[in-house]
């Protein structure tokens, strides 16, 4: 019987909550779930957040088995960081644009190319694109590591033009940008958004740094989803005007049930177009069965996941304080040898 004449599975009388519940007990395993994630799924998550936040909790905590509902690149962090760990995704399919616009072999070829720049990489990317970097970076703690790297140092940012270009904008900076961009904040209008802020007049625009500059020169805010977060809990406006997957707005709905907050509009005059599609992959009954099968997991090369986490520890050093402010020169960092 091959794949398309397989019946599919049926849940005809399974309580998927509670089985999911169970199964979390029996399997010693903690539920992290993106804030990208459907509300159902945020909402039986142990842990919601951003990418490495929820990688390093589930790090500290002492399950066996981490179920990352997110994308592929999000379980692949939990996987370096906790290699002792089974971690699993419920759609393996739920990959990222941003990961595959930078192939690693592509992305090598590039840093050959250009032997004295070192690579800042964003986040989403591939493994195997961090085994080939310097330095990953956050949408939160780029800015605070850019600024440790000197100005004379070359640097490669990729996958995202958009975060690079900001930076470069913000720091005076010329980094050379790998063109990759996010399909879902790539899909914001700026003709739209501004009819949605003449509707709403005194609302401040949160926007996340992977959106294009056409967006973020209307923000109020810029900042990761955990910063939008913040920001929305925090502002005396009742109402926002949100720049980012509109399933965070879940979260900040019950974080300050009292304000009002909008996605902002792709092309078409809503926000349907710029609801992530890798994300809305997983679902409670893939869950179920990743959770009842352990399946599909995460497997990554020991070398490759050393030069990986070597790569995000550098990040954690310098993001956290530990290494000062232009010590980056000091520690005579070089670019990683491409071979």
């Amino acid at each position: 019987m091959n794949a398309l004449t397989k019946p599919r599975e049926s849940f005809v009388g399974v309580d998927i909550r509670a089985e999911i519940d169970r199964l979390r007990t029996d399997r010693n395993a903690v539920i992290l779930a993106h804030y990208y994630q459907k509300p159902e799924i945020q909402d039986l998550a142990d842990f919601v957040g951003d990418s490495l936040e929820l990688s390093k909790k589930a790090a500290e905590t002492d399950a066996d088995v981490i179920a990352f509902c997110g994308v592929k690149f999000m379980a692949e962090t939990a996987k370096i960081l906790s290699p002792e760990k089974t971690v699993i995704l419920p759609d393996m399919n739920a990959g990222c644009s941003l990961e595959d616009s930078c192939p690693p072999e592509k992305f090598a070829e590039f840093r050959r190319q250009h032997p004295d720049h070192i690579a800042l990489t964003y986040i989403n990317c591939s493994a195997a694109v961090k085994a080939l970097s310097d330095v990953i970076v956050t949408s939160s703690s780029a800015e605070t590591i850019i600024q440790q790297i000197p100005e004379s140092q070359k640097i490669i940012f990729g996958p995202d033009r958009h975060l690079g270009g900001y930076l470069n904008r913000k720091f005076g900076r010329d980094m050379l940008l790998w063109p990759g961009v996010c399909i879902v904040h790539e899909a914001f209008s700026e003709t739209e958004l501004l009819k949605l802020k003449a509707q709403h007049p005194g609302a401040p625009i949160a926007a996340h740094p992977e959106c294009p500059p056409t967006i973020i020169e209307h923000a109020d805010h810029v900042g990761s989803t955990s910063s939008i977060l913040q920001f929305c809990k925090e502002t005396d406006s009742d109402t926002v005007i949100v720049a980012t997957e509109p399933h965070i707005i879940h979260q900040m709905e019950k974080a300050v049930p009292g304000k009002t907050f909008i996605g902002a509009p792709g092309a078409d005059g809503n926000c349907n177009c710029n609801i992530c599609p890798y994300m809305a992959l997983n679902t409670l009954e893939k869950l179920y069965v990743a959770l009842r099968d352990l399946k599909p997991a995460i497997e990554l090369d020991e070398d490759m996941r050393l030069k990986a986490k070597k790569s995000l520890d550098r990040m954690l050093e310098m993001a956290s304080g530990t290494v000062g402010k232009g010590d980056l020169g000091a520690m005579g960092l070089q670019p990683a040898p491409q071979g």
